[in-house]
């Protein structure tokens, strides 16, 4: 199961472990019970301290689970946890094995005390780049806390349950069979659900800082790096972001970043995040602002935050970045998570062998189009414009495609249901002004991005379509006040271009503190 490099790694890994672990594995005589065998083999055989038994009675078949030496943790997978989960299989390893998690010692004494009974079900994909964060913070949870226990399951292998729990988007979690949330959490976020005191206790602090040099709102590659070239220079720097990395963490594959030939989103933005820790910078996560607050000139502005706390500083630099944008068509928020999807990486192997269309004819829409091709049954691409705006290369690719229908200046008008569940699109021809339906499972959104200003409605001057104006500098029309990124008027919304908008506007803040 495991290639020569990774299985050396492995061995590597696990030279971490402090206690003894056990793999307890329930198989039947199934293709994916063996793999499944092979694989628990081949883990227990790097280290002493892995022990691997096949005598399992658990209720789903090919599973194993991860035992800590005393037997009071225990988390279990529910299928193969390789693709992008085979960096949790590690960790819980770890984790379970006494090697402690990278988190803060606050939130972990937090996990710790937790009181009640937690049975936690996170259905996932292996090709789910969200996934794993939430299969990882919920292991720790499980590791840490007896009164925890976890699943995590295959989608795509236990399509029965999937079916009838209707899980039609990918990471969903239940807790004690109720559902409990979905999409990307950490484990800061999936403690702020379960103990109300986390928010009050995070604000409180917050509250009590001192104001800073330069506050960066928003934690994506602008925020980062204007938070790392602000701390070089040795003022006090802030961050405050509801996820660190923004926008990346929603991205498959990246090959365009200048230096790297190919990376993924979440392990980009993890080393955004690290990059900003080398630094004394003050990251304040899970953390929405909900308004600015100009100063006087020469004086502090202020930011107020959706959690009652609110924050001072001599200037700001705004990188809240954007996000996908939605049709606006009746149905879609009804029936978003339930056929209504935005991303195909995560989402696209819970509608293997169904009907799918995707919305948008740029090079997003023609690449979810292009990858679903391969697992569902049919994919039927909408395009407003009376041509698709997607690169040559991609076009030329989907159309050569045989399960795939490609409808131009088509608007969708309606997305259609049976109160559970998406069972068709309505479009209307912008030709012909004739209304057509398509009868389908599954839709996926893929027509751009929309700016994070609703909370910065007032003083600062925004375009027409909602971003931040800003000049050569990144200056916006309030003295002190930068912004970078997506959420500005820049055009090219590119990882590379963001992380430079974000150095400029980063000195610009410095050069108006020098000269205030």
């Amino acid at each position: 199961m495991l290639d020569a490099a990774t299985t050396a790694q492995l061995k590597t890994y696990l030279g971490n472990l402090r206690t003894p672990v056990e793999l307890v594995a329930t198989l039947d005589d199934s293709p994916k019970s063996s793999e499944m065998r092979t694989l628990v083999e081949e883990v227990a055989a790097q280290s002493d301290l892995v022990t691997a038994r096949f005598d399992g009675q658990a209720d789903r078949v090919p599973s194993f689970s991860i035992r800590s030496a005393d037997g009071t943790a225990e988390t279990r997978f529910a299928g193969l946890p390789l693709g992008h989960e085979f960096t949790s299989l590690v960790l819980a390893l770890l984790h379970m094995g006494g090697h402690p998690p990278k988190e803060e010692a606050e939130l972990l004494d937090s996990v710790r005390a937790l009181e009640g009974e937690f049975h936690f079900e996170t259905f996932y994909s292996l090709t789910c780049q969200n996934c794993p964060d939430v299969v990882q913070a919920i292991n720790i949870m499980a590791a840490l806390n007896p009164n925890v226990r976890h699943v995590a399951i295959d989608g795509a292998l236990f399509r029965d349950e999937v079916e009838t729990r209707k899980v039609m988007a990918v990471p969903a979690v239940y807790l004690n069979g109720e559902p409990f949330g979905q999409g990307r959490m950490d484990l800061a976020q999936i403690m702020a659900k379960l103990d109300s005191g986390t928010v009050a206790r995070a604000a409180e602090k917050i509250a009590a800082k001192d104001p800073f040099d330069v506050l960066v709102i928003g934690g994506g590659p602008a925020g980062a790096a204007a938070a790392i070239y602000a701390a070089r220079k040795g003022i006090r720097t802030g961050v405050v972001a509801e996820r660190f990395g923004g926008q990346v963490l929603d991205t498959m594959g990246i090959e365009n970043f200048i230096s790297v030939s190919h990376t993924e989103g979440p392990k980009l933005a993890a080393q955004l995040e690290q990059h900003v820790r080398d630094y004394e910078v003050d990251i304040m996560n899970l953390q929405t602002a909900s308004a600015l607050i100009p100063g006087e000139a020469g004086g502090l502005h202020e930011v107020k935050l959706a959690s009652g706390a609110s924050l001072k500083a001599k200037s700001i630099i705004l990188s809240t970045g954007a996000r996908w944008r939605q049709m606006g068509a009746p149905g879609e928020e009804m029936y978003r998570n339930k056929g209504v999807a935005y991303c195909p990486h995560c989402d696209g192997p819970l509608y293997k062998g169904k009907r799918t269309a995707v919305i948008g004819g740029g090079n997003s829409g023609v690449e979810a189009a292009i990858d679903l091709a391969g697992i569902v049954a049919h994919v039927t691409l909408i395009e407003y414009d009376n041509q698709l705006r997607a690169d040559a290369v991609l076009q030329a690719k989907l159309r050569s495609l045989p399960n795939v229908t490609i409808i131009t200046s088509a608007l969708t008008t309606e997305v259609l249901g049976d109160g559970e569940k998406v069972t068709g699109l309505q479009y209307q021809d912008r030709t012909t002004e004739e209304l057509h339906q398509v009868d389908l499972e599954g839709i996926f959104v893929q027509i751009g991005l929309v700016p994070n200003t609703e909370w910065l409605q007032g003083p600062l001057a925004l375009s027409g379509r909602g971003e931040i104006e800003i000049d050569a500098h990144g200056a916006t029309n309030l003295p002190g006040v930068f912004a970078a990124g997506d959420v500005t008027t820049v055009p090219y919304k590119q990882i590379i271009v963001a992380m430079g908008e974000g150095t400029k506007a980063a000195l610009s803040a410095f050069d108006y503190l020098i000269r205030s």
